[in-house]
């Protein structure tokens, strides 16, 4: 029986960017997939610059993005409502509790998936924490707060920039059991920018940017 075709969820074309002193990449055309891709690269190498580019909060010299065919040029709102970069090291929701930033969260995406919600918050052990502001939290915690807003935002795409970094391996486990399961049953994309895959992630594709 012949195999449905696989489309891609974003495209890029010729992207190009640089800082002042530093050429990160030069005509790079992507093909992202449905499942899990893994950005990867040493320090400096550009894997956290590709994400903001593809999120659309860091232009490129040149080159085109679409998701789903949605061009981010011409279509710049309606390409931003299909996908969903988290700078896990901002300050910015630091005075609100875990509790009122799901709540934003949740009303800033209209098709935010509240029993996804509850699932992890339950599995990343998030009940305890609900009630405190976000600055209080360990680094570890913060960063599940971001990821389980992520998750159940039920963006067509997920951006995430090193996301298991300071997690305990209870957690780490859990989230990769998790994406594991979830892009067997869901039609979205989510990018994982980080120096290797974490073990038992099946991925669709692996973008190298070098050492």
């Amino acid at each position: 029986m012949k195999q449905p075709a696989i489309h891609p969820i974003l495209q890029a074309s010729a992207l190009c960017f640089s800082y002042s002193n530093c050429t990160l990449f030069t005509d790079l055309s992507i093909a992202i997939l449905p499942g899990v891709t893994l950005v990867r690269g040493g320090d400096g190498r550009g894997k956290s610059t590709l994400l903001k580019v593809m999120a659309g909060v860091l232009p490129a010299q040149s080159g085109r993005l679409h998701i789903d065919g949605i061009d981010l040029h011409a279509q710049t709102e309606k390409y931003k409502a299909q996908v969903l970069w988290i700078d896990s090291r901002s300050a910015a929701f630091d005075q609100l509790t875990v509790r009122d930033y799901l709540e934003l969260q949740s009303k800033s995406h209209a098709n935010f998936d509240d029993a996804m919600l509850a699932d992890l918050t339950f599995g990343l052990g998030l009940q305890d924490h609900l009630h405190k502001q976000l600055f209080m939290l360990s680094t570890g915690s913060k960063r599940k707060v971001f990821l389980t807003a992520a998750f159940a935002s039920s963006a067509l795409i997920t951006l995430l920039d090193e996301p298991f970094a300071a997690l305990d391996a209870i957690s780490i486990e859990f989230i990769v059991a998790w994406l594991q399961g979830a892009q067997d049953k869901l039609q979205r994309a989510w990018v994982i920018a980080d120096y290797v895959a974490p073990v038992g992630l099946q991925l669709s594709q692996v973008i190298d940017l070098g050492d």
